[in-house]
C-alpha cells in the first residue's frame, strides 16, 4: 500500500488569526504554491484511490486543491482521526475503514505527521508546510514501512523538479521509461 502523506500548505498564523483554530484557513500564498504543488503531481502521475483530509480548514482546502488538480475530487474524505493527535493507532484505524484502497493520501498536521512517519520507518523526518512523504507498507496491519521520498513544498513548487517530470512526459501524456 501507498501511502502519501501531505501536510497543508501555508496558513494564517496563529497570532493573526483571532477565530476558532479548526477555521484558519491557507494564505493566498499558500493557496498559489499549493497549485504550483499539485501541478507537478498531476505530472508525475500520481492516482490516490482515496484523499482522506483533517477536517481543519486548512487541510481541507490543500485536499481540494489537490484532489481538483488530480481528477479525485469525488475521492475526497473527512476524518476527524487527522486531527490533532494523529499516530500510528489512529493510521491503522483510518486505513482498516478504506482497507481496499491501494494508493491512499493523508492530508493533516505538524508534528504528527513526521512523528508518524518516523515511528512507521525508524527514521527522522520532517515536513515542511505543503511537504509531501510517500511510505509504502506490506499491508494495513503493517506497524513498519519504506520511507520511498520526501519532498518539501519548496521542491514540488520549484521549477527544477516541474522541469525534470516534463522532460520525462512526452507531449502525448504517456510517461517514458
Amino acid at each position: 500500500m501507498e501511502l502519501y502523506f501531505l501536510r497543508h500548505a501555508r496558513s494564517v498564523s496563529r497570532a493573526e488569526w483571532a477565530g476558532d483554530d479548526g477555521q484558519r484557513p491557507l494564505t493566498e500564498d499558500g493557496r498559489l504554491d499549493m497549485v504550483r504543488e499539485a501541478a507537478t503531481l498531476t505530472r508525475l502521475g500520481l492516482r490516490p484511490d482515496l484523499i482522506v483530509t483533517s477536517p481543519l480548514l486548512r487541510a481541507r482546502q490543500t485536499a481540494e486543491i489537490v484532489a481538483a488538480a488530480l481528477d479525485a475530487s469525488d475521492r475526497v474524505i473527512d476524518d476527524d482521526r487527522l486531527t490533532h493527535g494523529f499516530g500510528p493507532k489512529r493510521l491503522r484505524k483510518v486505513l482498516r475503514a478504506h482497507k481496499d484502497a491501494r494508493h491512499v493520501m493523508l492530508v493533516g498536521h505538524e508534528p504528527d505527521f513526521s512523528a508518524t512517519i518516523g515511528k512507521l520507518t525508524g527514521g527522522r523526518v520532517l515536513c515542511s508546510k505543503g511537504g509531501l512523504a510517500r511510505v509504502d507498507i506490506a499491508d494495513v496491519e503493517d506497524r513498519r514501512g519504506e520511507l520511498v521520498w520526501l519532498w518539501q513544498a519548496a521542491q514540488l513548487a520549484g521549477d527544477a523538479l516541474r522541469r525534470a517530470v516534463d522532460a520525462r512526459t512526452p507531449p502525448d501524456g504517456q510517461k517514458t521509461t
